[in-house]
């Protein structure tokens, strides 16, 4: 059983976020549907890398979510053994007291 269908049909809300990472998730949402059957269950990490590229990108947004993104993807390879590995939370930023 593929990991990548487990995450297909989860609801990503991106009501309030910029047309970047709607764009972003709608591409990842293409591949999910489109380009991954055809590859088959291959996926090393859980949840798999375009599952996870649709949760980095909605919680931290488009440029910091496409290089966690990139990240992982340059990751995956023979030499890793994968496993689980969730998206970081993003840091709380420091209060300004001006």
């Amino acid at each position: 059983m593929s990991t990548e269908s487990s995450h297909e049909d989860v609801p990503v809300p991106t009501a309030g976020r910029g047309p970047g990472v709607r764009a972003l998730v709608a591409a990842a949402r293409v591949y999910q549907r489109f380009v991954s059957p055809l590859s088959g269950p291959r996926c090393r990490f859980y949840p798999s890398c375009s599952s996870y590229a649709i949760t980095a990108v909605e919680k931290h947004g488009a440029l910091k979510g496409t290089w966690l993104a990139a990240h992982r993807l340059i990751r995956c390879n023979p030499w890793n053994p994968g496993g689980v590995d969730d998206v970081p939370e993003p840091t709380p930023r420091p209060s300004s007291t001006h």
